[in-house]
């Protein structure tokens, strides 16, 4: 445990969402979190959740610093970046700062050395580099996986599309069109390519895209401030992607810059469960759910399914259909449908309650659900964050990817770790193109999605389930090993704060 008399010397600064309270164990730094007024109390909670009673003293060292976005449009970003800009420069210039959200007024510390930013954050980083220059460090926070900022970052020669950007920059310079539109319209076009990144099967790149998704969401997962960089910062363990992490070392090191890798970053301290339970309105009727079911059906019984708080299907009918297959099966589940787009029809509600082994939530306590013992499988989109929840637990998957890193993840998780099964018959739009692992095109009908999860929920509680179940127990105590002292995660964090200024 640190000592917080100590006087920090160093600040570092976030501009990206993450669990990285392990910093504040290794050295006393301030930290400045930047974030959208809309999810200020949420990171409160989460801070909380990172640090036992005992430690409550460490977070007088942060900082949370809210910012107004107005603009419900998530492209818009022109007036958080302005009131970032007027509040980093004044942290360059050793003022006081002020939350917009709290009013609260933090005082002068000395400037930052390092920056953490979400890869998509361009304006931001530009708004850094001109008021700090190169006397603070700018690192990229990857949230996604490397293989999937491999195929949407990288050179060619590793199955990147990294050559393209110089066309969007001529583009814009020459025609003066948006910035955004020119990247997706080059960066995003679909000519059937097979992409082979490092670690994973090879894939169409429409293969990528296997979901119909709000162009928006298209559009932001292309933008990156990797130019600029000093390098990027991944939340991934070592064992879910050595050839990948090794891929992106070996590409930054002859451009001279760096690369770390740890993970994963969950919620650790005592209270972590304990804070879950209470943000989730349902969180003790769950978990006296979890309990019922495995006293009546047993360990590793009841499906939990999510999404995330963003992704959704565009044809919802899937969804219910694959949830009539639990209920015939007689399988005990719990849904966290937290999407906007995820309204459950008063029909289906109806059909759960009569049912009586089933729980809609919109928002559900997913560590408390994952960790409990009649937790059997995980149905997600498949983005990181879920995937190394669940494998920290040692829970095997079932994939519906979306989008962004969702599907190279379904693909590895399935094909190479054989730790999941990925959902085909779901797919829509561009994928309902055939498939480079089968040579076969999804019907993509509501009829195959139930033949389809008929089988899929036969195998999973048989033989070929508990096989996938085994190999996410052996990846649970790999990524456990990471975080012993010389282990990946350990050393890789280590290094990452060691590039701070002294203590």
């Amino acid at each position: 445990m640190i000592d917080v008399a100590v006087q920090p010397k160093s600040h570092i600064v976030f501009i990206a969402y993450e669990s990285w309270g392990a910093v504040l164990r290794i050295k006393p730094v301030y930290v400045t979190f930047f974030v959208v007024h809309r999810l200020y109390d949420r990171v409160r909670a989460e801070l909380q959740r990172n640090f036992a009673p005992e430690e409550q003293s460490v977070l007088q060292l942060v900082r949370v610093v809210g910012l107004h976005h107005e603009s419900f449009d998530p492209i818009d970003t022109r007036d958080i970046d302005a009131h970032f800009e007027d509040a980093y420069g004044k942290l360059v210039k050793k003022e006081p700062v002020t939350c917009m959200h709290t009013s609260v007024q933090y005082d002068a510390i000395p400037p930052p050395e390092v920056v953490f930013i979400d890869f998509y954050a361009l304006r931001p980083l530009q708004a850094v580099r001109g008021l700090s220059g190169k006397s603070a460090k700018v690192y990229v926070w990857f949230s996604g996986s490397p293989d999937a900022f491999i195929a949407a970052f990288g050179p060619a020669s590793i199955g990147g599309k990294a050559d393209l950007y110089p066309q969007v920059k001529e583009e814009v310079a020459k025609t003066g069109r948006d910035l955004n539109e020119v990247a997706m319209q080059i960066m995003h076009g679909i000519s059937g390519r097979v992409v082979r990144v490092p670690g994973l099967p090879p894939m169409y790149d429409y293969e990528h895209i296997p979901q119909e998704v709000p162009l928006w969401i298209v559009a932001l997962i292309r933008l990156s401030c990797l130019t600029g960089s000093d390098g990027v910062v991944f939340s991934t363990p070592e064992p879910l992607q050595p050839e990948a992490i090794a891929s992106v070392r070996e590409w930054f090191t002859q451009e001279n810059r760096v690369t770390y890798s740890f993970g994963p970053l969950v919620p650790s301290g005592t209270r972590a469960a304990d804070y879950e339970l209470v943000q989730s309105g349902k969180g003790g009727e769950i978990q006296q759910f979890l309990d019922s079911v495995l006293k009546s059906h047993g360990e590793h019984s009841l499906v939990y399914w999510s999404f995330g708080s963003v992704f959704w299907p565009t044809d919802p009918a899937k969804v219910w259909v694959i949830l009539d297959v639990l209920m015939e099966k007689k399988i005990p589940f719990i849904m966290s449908h937290a999407s906007p787009f995820g309204a459950v029809p008063e029909a289906v509600q109806e059909k759960v309650q009569q049912y009586g082994l089933g729980i809609l939530c919109p928002w559900t306590p997913q560590q408390t659900i994952l960790g409990h013992s009649a937790t059997g499988w995980f149905v997600t989109h498949a983005g990181l964050n879920g995937v190394l929840e669940s494998l920290s637990q040692g829970v095997p998957m079932i994939c519906w990817p979306f989008t962004a890193d969702q599907p190279t993840n379904a693909a590895h998780l399935s094909n190479d770790l054989n730790v999941a099964y990925e959902l085909l018959e779901v797919r829509s739009g561009l994928g309902l193109r055939p498939i480079f692992r089968t040579g076969k095109a999804p019907t993509g009908t509501v009829e195959s999605v139930r033949a389809e999860a008929q089988e899929l929920f036969g195998k999973a509680f048989e033989e070929d389930g508990a096989e996938k179940r085994a190999n996410a127990l052996k990846m649970k105590e790999a990524f456990a090993r990471c975080w012993e002292e010389g282990g990946s995660s350990e050393k890789e964090l280590r290094r990452l704060v060691g590039s701070f200024g002294p203590v």
